[in-house]
């Protein structure tokens, strides 16, 4: 090997390098630790809300070192903040924390731009776009186009002064341009829109204090990825990313002006219910004369006390004079509270100075069911006297009590309107009610006079970190939509470090076993080979950290996986070594040629799978685009180490003790050598087995198909953990009362159960995600501790391990995405496989066995999963992790093949065709290979299926199933179906067994 120096060199500062990228992962995980610990020790678990006083404890105390110096190299040192910034980022299912996929409604956007158009056809096309998007893959806007040409018919355009041709969009769209020039316009400004979305949200996570958030626009959909490592408190993630900030200034009415409202509203309110009531007409005329007469001689005293007031017996209490609180109710009643006096029929009854009051809640206390209600002075177009739009600034501050707060600094546009609505409010002894999304926060009166300069306070019951989220939000600006979460996935913190344990001791586990396997199989050539392994893993972390990825369970999957692929070169070459000593050549030329003769198989075989990656990267998310991108990252490193690193030692210890160099142990040299075994003899015997696999696999899947899982399907998956074991069974019968179909299994231990639902999978909203939770708690309190309390059950919520440890929500929308995504990933896959083959072995022939060996291993794997899922103690849902499992044996399918057909290739330049003498001398040569890297491949992944815990056991089980099909397929599909496509069959010197 030439530049043998360059090679050590760069070897050297390329381990130097990942070790140093590695060395700020180690800083920042002992400061977070001890800043974990200093919180636990700080806040009690008897404290009221104590998860998130610890999270504020912990972020500050991490907060407070940001600039500080944690780590002093000698000749330079780095802050917290610049360690946490070259740190190896781990994921969700490694740390805890958040992940949702955020759809901005662009419905809202084009209402926006139509400025909120009355125009009938245009509002019934939005309705119609709403319905079809429920069954079409389409994006919205071209949806809202087809319907609202089929309801013009040519009679209304898209540039009507009603729609589009307004003056907020007058220098883009005028009355005289077709709706095909329109269309563009209104695309180009969704576009927009949904970008300024995108530059908000990532704003207001930037603030939000998660360490390595992640933020990612999802083409051009409208979707985008929120992924928060760490974060614990959902409900103010949530509030957080869905708030759109709408927020707006309105004078207010005082109690006394709605009070003859109220009074007539009620009255109307007795007639209406009593026209409804016959019942109770009836039954009060069976009322004894007797007790009539008592009842009239009482009547006149008691009647206002007696007699049943629909909307005030729904109030605590009500309005109080010169107050902008008109009523108190209880938060349970407030719904019917707004159906009430929004009936038409009770909004006929408002005076004229009243005809546009808008009714509005005030924000919920913690300590209190009870909310306020304000009526607010409207008008036509139903706009706030001022809205948020002018806030240039917003800290968190205090108020005169001391409370947190916000202070708010506006622009000269909203200072002079400030200056003129308080000196209002001032003279009239009115309220200035501050709104935010629809709530009123405060509704303060204004006792000294106008306020210049812009400046104002929004007070209220704030916690700390509302008042600090409220600052941020208004800060970042609103949204210019609204954005609902239609996928979300939330792993608490304990389930995350339970996934660090059991990923890193799989890991381990199989380190150890190749390592010895390899010593034992090769004996001092295994040792070099264990050394380049070794290399290669710390290579692949410090790559990692480098380039910021975040490492995943699925991650560590695929580092593990690598494993088995990086010992699968150095087994091709030292095979090939051994042939070329038996072939008589000397050692220094055996193991010059070895390496030179293996080049090209390595490089077919890693390249193939690494198109599998490829694909999987491009249509995967989540936690299978990391299992990919280490996949990718594992083969490069793969090959530098085998390559050159291997040979390197090798070389330089055989030219030090110029003895002889064995590839083989005591044990493993006396294996068989030479074999003669007629595999192609043998095809028809296995089109057989084939065939009946692959019938039995599709009617499995025809008629039971395959179990899938909520990716796929929709719904709200959560993972509870008990203290005892419970019957998943029992459980799913009472949950199913309540939610409706619910499907329970037992996952892991007997004391954990999956409990999947489609209880209002169409709604969105985390009002719903609340009412599940709620549901379960009520049904599961009997299974749970004495005194566990319902914020005990809610995700990251304790530190005992008890209750929700991981929830996942996916719509019905994003789930067919999701299928749509997995079936292009897979036949992606294998159009650029067979086009790879075509292209390096010039022969349609090769092309077409690989193809055909890869379409028998996924058809096989997933019959086997279809026929053994209920069977199995473990989740056998298919799943976007299953997708990665059938891409990864693809690829590694293809490995195997790759391998048989470039040894024929070879053979074939050397002594010509010769047919099946060419094909079974190849299968032959390269037996050892496929046997000894397939088992080194599955002793790996019996590792990580046995101790890599329960969310990776099916994925595990597929690779394990796909492996051994596809080394079957291999010798024994693959290459007699290649053979029996060729006309020419060359000499037939067949060999016998």
């Amino acid at each position: 090997m030439q530049n043998k120096g360059l090679v050590r060199l760069f070897a050297i500062l390329f381990a130097l390098v990942s070790i140093y990228q590695l060395s700020f992962t180690f800083v920042a995980n002992k400061v977070e630790g001890a800043a974990e610990e200093y919180a636990f020790n700080k806040i009690s678990d008897q404290e009221e809300d104590y998860v998130a006083k610890r999270e504020a404890v912990e972020s500050r105390y991490l907060d407070s070192l940001q600039n500080q110096k944690v780590f002093d190299l000698g000749f330079t040192d780095f802050t917290l903040k610049e360690v946490k910034e070259k740190e190896l980022n781990k994921g969700l299912d490694l740390k805890g924390g958040i992940n949702v996929t955020l759809q901005v409604s662009v419905k809202d956007i084009l209402k926006g731009l139509a400025n909120d158009s009355k125009d009938p056809i245009f509002n019934k096309a939005l309705d119609q776009a709403d319905e079809a998007s429920k069954n079409s893959q389409d994006d919205y806007v071209d949806l809202f186009f087809q319907e609202f040409t089929k309801l013009s018919s040519g009679t209304t355009k898209l540039a009507s002064p009603d729609i589009f041709a307004n003056k907020l969009l007058s220098d883009d769209i005028n009355f005289q341009m077709t709706d095909a020039q329109v269309q563009p316009v209104i695309r180009r400004k969704i576009d927009e829109s949904i970008t300024s979305a995108f530059e908000v949200l990532r704003q207001r996570i930037d603030k939000f204090g998660v360490t390595s958030p992640n933020i990612q626009r999802l083409g051009t959909s409208g979707r985008i990825l929120v992924e928060l490592p760490g974060a614990k408190d959902v409900d103010r993630v949530k509030n957080l990313l869905q708030s759109t900030a709408q927020l707006e200034f309105w004078e207010t009415y005082k109690a006394e002006e709605v009070n003859s409202f109220m009074i007539a509203a009620n009255n109307k309110l007795i007639d209406i219910l009593e026209v409804n009531d016959t019942t109770a007409q009836e039954e009060e005329e069976t009322t004894s004369e007797i007790d009539s007469l008592l009842s009239d001689a009482i009547q006149d005293s008691v009647d206002i006390a007696s007699q049943v007031n629909p909307l005030y017996d729904l109030m605590v209490s009500g309005g109080m004079q010169g107050s902008p609180i008109i009523a108190r109710v209880a938060i349970k009643d407030t719904a019917k509270f707004d159906q009430y006096v929004n009936m038409p029929e009770i909004r006929q009854l408002l005076p004229a100075n009243l005809q546009y009051a808008v009714f509005a809640w005030g924000v919920a206390p913690k300590d209190s069911q009870v909310l306020e209600l304000y009526a607010l002075k409207g008008n036509r177009e139903n706009q706030p006297n001022m809205s948020g739009d002018v806030i240039t600034d917003a800290q968190q501050t205090y108020d005169m009590a001391g409370r947190p707060a916000v202070s708010m600094q506006m622009n000269n546009r909203g200072a002079k309107i400030w200056e003129e609505l308080t000196g209002k409010a001032f003279r009239e002894g009115g309220n200035i009610a501050i709104v935010l999304d629809n709530v009123v926060y405060s509704a303060p009166g204004v006792s000294s006079g106008p306020i210049g300069g812009g400046n104002s306070e929004i007070s209220g019951d704030f916690s700390l970190n509302e008042a600090n989220d409220l600052a941020n939000v208004l800060r970042a600006g609103k949204l210019p939509a609204s954005a609902d979460i239609i996928q979300s996935a939330v792993v608490g913190p304990s389930l995350g470090q339970e996934a660090i344990d059991s990923g890193m001791f799989s890991f381990l586990v199989a380190m150890i076993l190749v390592l010895i396997w390899m010593i034992t199989y090769y004996g001092r050539a295994g040792l070099f080979a264990d050394v380049a392994l070794v290399l290669n893993i710390v290579l692949i972390f410090g790559i990692l950290a480098g380039l910021g990825a975040v490492l995943t369970l699925p991650g560590i999957a695929g580092i593990v996986l690598t494993i088995g692929m990086s010992v699968d070169a150095n087994v091709i070459i030292f095979e090939r070594i051994k042939e070329e000593l038996r072939a008589g050549k000397g050692q220094a030329q055996a193991i010059a040629d070895g390496f030179g003769n293996a080049l090209s198989s390595i490089l077919d075989a890693n390249i193939t799978t690494g198109l599998t990656a490829i694909v999987l990267l491009m249509f995967g998310s989540g936690p299978v685009q990391g299992f990919a991108t280490t996949l990718i990252i594992g083969i490069l490193t793969s090959l530098f180490t085998a390559i050159f690193v291997t040979r390197l030692m090798i070389e330089r210890n055989y030219s030090k003790s110029k003895k002889n160099f064995t590839f083989t142990t005591f044990i493993t040299e006396k294996l068989p050598k030479n074999l003669n075994i007629n595999f192609l003899g043998k095809r028809k015997i296995a089109y057989i087995v084939s065939s009946i696999l692959l019938l039995v696999s599709i009617a499995s899947l025809a008629t039971k198909g395959l179990e899938g899982g909520v990716d796929f399907v929709g719904g709200r998956s959560y993972q509870v953990r008990f203290v005892d074991p419970v019957n998943p069974t029992q459980i799913g019968e009472e949950l199913s009362d309540a939610l409706g179909s619910t499907e329970v299994k037992t996952f892991g231990d007997a004391n954990q159960v999956k409990i999947t639902t489609k209880y209002k999978v169409d709604v969105e909203g985390s009002e719903v995600d609340d009412e599940i939770q709620e549901i379960l708690y009520n049904n599961l309190a009997k299974y749970l501790p004495e005194g566990f309390t319902y914020s005990d059950f809610t995700i990251g919520a304790n530190s005992s391990q008890i209750g929700i440890l991981s929830a996942v929500k996916v719509g019905p929308t994003i789930a067919d995405d999701i299928k749509k995504d997995a079936v292009w990933a897979v036949l992606g896959s294998l159009l650029v496989i067979f086009l790879y083959i075509l292209l390096r072995f010039r022969k349609w022939q090769f092309s077409l066995g690989a193809v055909a060996a890869l379409v028998h291993d996924v058809v096989i794997v997933l019959g086997i999963f279809s026929l053994t899922s209920h069977l199995m103690p473990f989740s056998m849902e298919v799943d976007q992790s299953f997708i990665a499992a059938i891409l990864t044996v693809v690829g590694y399918s293809i490995n195997d093949t790759v391998i048989i057909f470039d040894r024929i290739r070879e053979e074939t330049q050397k002594r010509g065709w010769r047919g099946s003498a060419i094909v079974n001398s190849a299968l032959n040569s390269t037996i050892n290979r496929s046997l000894n890297t397939s088992l080194t491949t599955l002793v790996v992944l019996m590792a990580i299926f046995i101790f890599g815990g329960e969310s990776l056991r099916g994925f595990m089980f597929a690779m394990i199933v796909g492996i051994t099909v596809g080394t079957y397929s291999s010798l024994m599909i693959a290459t007699p179906i290649m053979f029996d496509s060729t006309k020419d069959k060359g000499e037939d010197k067949t060999v016998d067994a």
